[in-house]
């Protein structure tokens, strides 16, 4: 249906906050505030009308894909279920956190062919996307991303580099099986290949530029991944990353923040109370106004619970911790058409229980996309009062 009016509910305007009225919808837009055209009715009488979620940094999915190491599914199969659970979070704009590693098995480069032509063939009702996670020593895969990002296939680029660490834990026999287990090799296998993987540190740096260069010829927003010092996000915004990911330390994200760049931290730490690393609260840089951004990370239903839970903790209001999670990441994204409720942008909504932050519709281009069965008795479909 493309033609909907939401009825009574309080929405969040872009402009006016939350106000009390009717929202109409029309041709996958939002149409005006008020009655509008003939359609379908949903009843929102007492729940809150906001903006979709828009989620730059998921990775949830990999755990459809192998839900315990060794374990795999197909694609297509996993990313039906990571869909049905966007929706029903909210969640109506993913950027899916694909790595694409030097490491075998859910990581590797048979793993991204895989995501990429299951999106690419997909009849997706969910706006999903591709978050390059890129590699920094996973050379051998250069050409492919290179080819993937100038093809159109990849909507944000992030500078990982996880293969120091990954060494370091290789030293701790429980920590290195965990790697082993995903890349499904043996121990002393997998310690050979991550060995002789880190001895080609010399060439990373080139390969970095080279696939920043590919990245800004595409025009695609780009970002640094655990950015441990000030030096070292210095170093990515030059190449072009505007955005600095989940950054390892408080002072890291401030200087970020004040260079002009958008901090994008993990719901999962503002729901369980901080990071499971030990790293910078999420909860107390976003009241700060050191991080500006919130993405599901790991974990699709804290997005909206992160908001609420902000919003009860009484520094940050409801449209400002929304924000958060709506028209920041849109912004940080290039995304001009959403990520907001005003008329002519896209009619991404979600319908949410104020009483427990849950979301009970979840509306994509017009469309009602998921429908809770609190919510199914309130949709109606005699034609609205013109």
């Amino acid at each position: 249906m493309r033609d909907l009016l939401l009825a009574g509910g309080t929405v969040l305007l872009a402009q006016d906050g939350l106000q009390r009225t009717d929202l109409a919808v029309r041709d996958g837009v939002i149409d005006r505030l008020g009655r509008g055209p003939s359609g379908p009715v949903l009843d929102v009488s007492g729940l809150l009308v906001l903006p979709g979620i828009v989620d730059l940094h998921g990775d949830a999915f990999e755990r459809q894909m192998q839900p315990r190491p060794g374990v795999d599914f197909p694609t297509d199969l996993a990313m039906r279920d990571t869909e049905a659970q966007l929706l029903a979070n909210g969640i109506t704009t993913a950027y899916h956190g694909v790595t694409l590693s030097w490491e075998p098995g859910l990581r590797s480069l048979t793993a991204w062919r895989a995501v990429l032509d299951v999106l690419d063939a997909g009849d997706w009702t969910c706006d999903m996307r591709v978050h390059l996670r890129w590699e920094a020593y996973n050379l051998e895969a250069l050409e492919t991303a290179l080819a993937d990002i100038a093809a159109g296939r990849v909507h944000l680029l992030a500078f990982n580099d996880h293969t120091p660490a990954i060494i370091r834990k290789l030293r701790d026999p429980v920590e290195g099986a965990k790697y082993a287990g995903r890349a499904g090799m043996k121990m002393d296998a997998f310690q050979d290949l991550a060995h002789g993987v880190a001895s080609r540190a010399g060439d990373v740096p080139d390969g970095l530029d080279r696939i920043a260069a590919a990245a800004r010829a595409a025009g695609l927003p780009m970002a640094s991944h655990d950015d441990h010092s000030i030096e070292a996000r210095d170093e990515f915004r030059a190449r072009g990353a505007r955005i600095c990911e989940f950054p390892m330390a408080e002072d890291v994200a401030a200087a970020a923040i004040a260079a002009g760049d958008f901090v994008a931290m993990g719901c999962p730490n503002v729901v369980r109370g901080g990071s499971h690393l030990g790293w910078a609260s999420a909860a107390r840089l976003a009241e700060a106004g050191i991080c500006s951004v919130l993405t599901s990370d790991y974990y699709y239903p804290a997005m909206s619970r992160a908001a609420f839970i902000l919003a009860g903790r009484g520094v940050l209001d409801l449209p400002k911790a929304w924000a958060l999670i709506s028209s920041n990441p849109a912004r940080a994204a290039g995304l001009t058409d959403r990520g907001t409720i005003e008329p002519g942008r896209r009619a991404d909504l979600v319908v949410v229980d104020p009483s427990t932050g849950r979301p009970l519709a979840t509306i994509v281009a017009g469309r009602i996309a998921h429908l809770a069965a609190a919510a199914s008795a309130r949709l109606s479909v005699a034609d609205a009062i013109a």
